[in-house]
């Protein structure tokens, strides 16, 4: 633990190395404490990080697995982030982490044997994705007349109506003639990626808000962008870079124990065997972790926090001896495969194929031995993927998020707080919190982005153009 910020409170003590500029704390090194770093920092206050784990990058990282770079799960983006395309450019990662030129997402239908594609033309909303749905060979010409109408219907609806929140999405589509195959080939196709949960058990608030948002707001807001270098290599490696660049103090492997207000209205921040003082705290912590450090009387009920639910996701890693996918990822109906990528070349794998399979709402599987798993994949890998068949596995494991997100259950809005406490000085981030978007890498920098905002609002201070943009 290196010196500089991190000093004994006590009298004459001065945590900004004698500047006289302003202090902050940030508690979590994943997206959102990252992101309030730099915006805080960028502003001019003097920040250190803390963070409990030897790495950056939080739910989003990398690990070492013999000669191949590991990412614990696949993680995408859409064009409509705004902010997390914000953090890439801000931390020098847009050329690593590419969006399509348009979407186009390969569908197969395992049962079918059938290849269909969902993709968008230049045409405005919602002509963009009219010719691609009325091609779509997973659905029958009633049901892609049915999935057109109720897009113009959840188009319709008012995101901020609270009332959307009580009803889960499930229902409403059956209330709008989609039929158990729609729903499976359509809905939840983007709904459990998104979400991670599936329709009848996803808040009609969030479901319309992921639906408006990438799919019926502008015409390539659906763009797909995913990193084409580990994780950790944007995440940790490039944010340490521009948080050293910024001049945050950032301190890993040190876990906060408390935070308590000084007798003169600042913030005492314990780690073991230390004080920092501070102007202004974030917590970007879990929801669990915020309510254990939250001192008494911050939020005016606290006990929600741990009323929001947390859902896993389970990740499935194969390397063959041989290519076996020619595309760089697909997704699959009428099999237990969700979302398939082609993540070789990241990997540094020079010879075979890896596969990274992302399963969403894993609930019933998280916690299956890897034999298990293994025995039941496998060969659905060769059922989707022929070129499999012949293919030797070099290797199969799994990786498990089991708090991977919040449940986006109905009423979890009314649960997630805003960035702002009852206390001055004090401001949480995280994707759980009050964003509006689900539990995503963009809900994660929003959420740093909003902490950082009141801080700063609080402090008279102005904030720095990108932040301005991604606000």
């Amino acid at each position: 633990m290196s010196d500089g910020n991190m000093r004994p409170d006590g009298p004459g003590a001065n945590t900004d190395g004698g500047t006289g500029r302003q202090t902050a704390v940030v508690v979590g090194g994943g997206l959102a404490g990252s992101t309030a770093a730099l915006a805080l920092a960028d502003a001019g206050l003097d920040v250190t990080l803390l963070e409990g784990r030897p790495r950056l990058g939080g739910l989003a990282f990398s690990f070492k697995r013999g000669d191949l770079t590991i990412d614990n799960g696949q993680h995408v983006y859409l064009r409509c982030c705004t902010a997390y395309r914000w953090f890439l450019d801000r931390i020098d990662g847009t050329a690593l982490s590419p969006l399509q030129e348009r979407l186009d997402v390969p569908v197969l239908d395992a049962d079918r044997n059938r290849l269909g594609r969902l993709r968008r033309t230049a045409l405005p909303v919602p002509l963009h994705l009219a010719a691609s749905l009325a091609t779509y060979p997973h659905l029958s010409l009633a049901e892609r007349a049915n999935v057109g109408r109720a897009a113009l219907a959840l188009k319709g609806l008012d995101l901020g109506d609270p009332a959307l929140d009580e009803r889960d999405f499930g229902s409403w589509l059956a209330e709008h003639g989609q039929s158990r195959r729609a729903i499976e080939a359509l809905w939840d196709l983007v709904g459990v990626a998104t979400l991670n949960a599936v329709a009848g058990e996803s808040s009609l608030g969030l479901a319309a808000m992921v639906f408006k948002t990438g799919l019926l707001s502008e015409p390539g807001a659906a763009d797909i962008g995913w990193a084409r270098v580990p994780l950790g290599e944007l995440h940790d490696t490039l944010a340490r870079k521009a948080l050293d660049s910024a001049g945050v103090r950032t301190e890993l492997r040190t876990r906060v124990t408390s935070i308590s207000r000084t007798e003169n209205g600042c913030w005492s921040v314990e780690v073991p065997g230390e004080r920092i003082t501070a102007d202004t705290v974030v917590l970007a912590v879990p929801q669990r972790e915020t309510y254990d450090l939250l001192p008494d009387g911050a939020l005016d009920d606290a006990e929600r926090l741990l009323a929001i639910g947390t859902a896993p996701i389970l990740n499935l890693h194969v390397v063959y001896d041989r290519k076996v996918l020619k595309r760089p990822f697909f997704t699959a109906l009428g099999s237990p495969v969700q979302w398939v990528f082609d993540r070789t070349e990241a990997s540094g794998l020079t010879e075979g194929q890896y596969l990274a399979v992302s399963q969403s709402a894993a609930q019933d599987e998280i916690d299956e031995p890897v034999a298990v798993l293994r025995e039941r994949y496998l060969p659905e890998f060769e059922r989707l993927l022929p070129a499999a068949r012949g293919a030797k596995v070099l290797d199969f494991f799994v990786t498990r998020e089991r708090t991977a997100t919040f449940a986006p259950a109905p009423g979890v809005g009314a649960l997630r707080p805003t960035a702002r406490t009852n206390a001055p000085g004090l401001y949480l981030a995280g994707a759980w919190t009050a964003t509006g978007w689900p539990a995503t890498m963009e809900s994660a920098v929003r959420s740093g982005v909003s902490a950082a905002d009141a801080a700063l609002a609080a402090l008279d201070r102005p904030r720095g153009h990108l932040f301005r943009e991604a606000a």
